[in-house]
Order: structure tokens, then C-alpha cells, then sequence
């Protein structure tokens, strides 16, 4: 995926997970932020962002937010953004070869997927995260307890336990990085019931990306320690 006409600034503040204040050739922006996690390792004062210019002029913030620089990694942190490229990756046939339907949002029971693809297999529900925080190489899902994860992981593993195929893919949203593990400080539910689904038959991926201040592109399998 892309952003067009991308500019480069300086993260100032963030007074809520809404907003945050940017610098950008001398002057202070209002600018929204596309990911409502807490995201505290990120956006410090100081850091250079990138924005992408709002295409609605009459929006109160003129760009959005949505990447960062940490060290020497460039981080996506557009929220909106693994469902896109996945959705790209997965009609490329990078995921499942031969599929025949990718439809985003797809309900099942009292679970919403943020995918059904079919093959000529059948049916396989897939629910997407992106994960931006990392930490020495190694990157964990999720920066915040997230109770909604949690209900994804139970449909999908009800789902793999009545015969379905399910699947869960972790977007990490930056390149070199070493592994992934689910963040059992943060959310220990979480972690729980993602060993849980994989012990039950649903898939866990975790891929990285080729990330620039003006695309995004899914690249490469990361280990995964559950």
C-alpha cells in the first residue's frame, strides 16, 4: 500500500490518543494519530514522524500520522493499515494460492473476522493485528490490554474446534526484528488465549514489512514463541 505526497516532522505531544502536536517546517500542526494504542515507546518528544496530508479540506487536522522513526527502525503505526496490505498480500496469493473470494468483515456466531477467504478447500477465517512495539529485536502483540483481541481469539478457536479453518497474522508493522511473542505482562489473557487457539488448531503467523515513510508492504515470516 502508499501514502501520497508524505512529509517528514517532529513529534511534539500527544494530549490524547486522538491527537498529537507536530512540528512541521517551523510551525506547530494538530495532527491525528492513526492508531489509538498507547504507543509511549514511540511517539517521544523530539522523534521524526511522517504525515500523510488529510484529502478532506474541510477536516479540523490536516495530516494524519502515520509513521515513526525509533533508532534505526522506520515504524508504521497506521492502525488502518494491516488489513490493507494483507487484503493486497492475499490476492497476490502470497497467503493461500487459487483463493476465489477475499471478503473483509465477515461475521460468524457472535464473532467479526476481519477476513473469509475461500479456496478450493472451502472457508478460512482470518482476524489481522498489527504490532508495533517492540523492544532488542523482539516484537509483542498487544502495547495495551485489548478484551476484543481476546473475544477474536476464542471465535477463531470455536471456529477451528467445529472444523472450520481459522487463522490469526500478526502484521509487524517494521523491518529486523527477531521474533514475536504475545505480550503476557501487558495481557496475560491475551497470551493465554492465543496458546490456547494455536493448541486447538488455528494457524498464528507473524510477518514483518518493508516499511518507508510512503508505503508499506508485507515481506518475511518472523519466528514465532507462544
Amino acid at each position: 500500500m502508499r501514502y501520497q505526497a508524505v512529509e517528514r516532522g517532529r513529534f511534539l505531544t500527544r494530549p490524547n490518543r486522538f491527537i498529537a502536536h507536530v512540528e512541521v517546517d517551523g510551525h506547530t500542526e494538530v495532527c491525528h494519530v492513526k492508531n489509538t494504542g498507547r504507543c509511549r515507546e514511540l511517539l517521544l518528544p523530539g522523534v521524526p514522524v511522517y504525515l500523510e496530508p488529510s484529502a478532506n479540506p474541510a477536516r479540523k487536522t490536516k495530516y494524519d500520522l502515520i509513521a515513526v522513526e525509533k533508532g534505526n527502525l522506520l515504524i508504521n503505526m497506521d492502525a488502518q493499515a494491516p488489513n490493507k496490505v494483507f487484503g493486497e498480500w492475499a490476492a497476490g496469493g502470497n497467503f493461500l494460492p487459487g483463493l476465489t473470494l477475499i471478503r473483509p468483515e465477515f461475521t460468524w456466531e457472535d464473532s467479526r473476522f476481519d477476513f473469509l477467504l475461500e479456496d478450493e478447500r472451502g472457508k478460512i477465517f482470518v482476524e489481522v493485528k498489527g504490532v508495533t512495539l517492540e523492544e532488542d529485536g523482539e516484537v509483542r502483540f498487544p502495547d495495551a490490554p485489548t478484551e476484543r483481541g481476546v473475544k477474536h481469539l476464542h471465535g477463531l478457536r470455536r471456529a477451528a474446534e467445529q472444523g472450520h479453518r481459522a487463522a490469526v497474522f500478526f502484521v509487524v508493522q517494521m523491518k529486523g526484528v527477531t521474533r514475536f511473542r504475545p505480550n503476557d505482562v501487558t495481557h496475560p489473557a491475551f497470551g493465554a488465549a492465543l496458546r490456547e487457539a494455536a493448541e486447538n488448531g488455528v494457524g498464528v503467523y507473524a510477518y514483518d514489512c518493508l516499511v518507508t515513510p510512503d508505503s508499506l508492504t508485507i515481506d518475511a515470516p518472523v519466528p514465532i514463541l507462544l
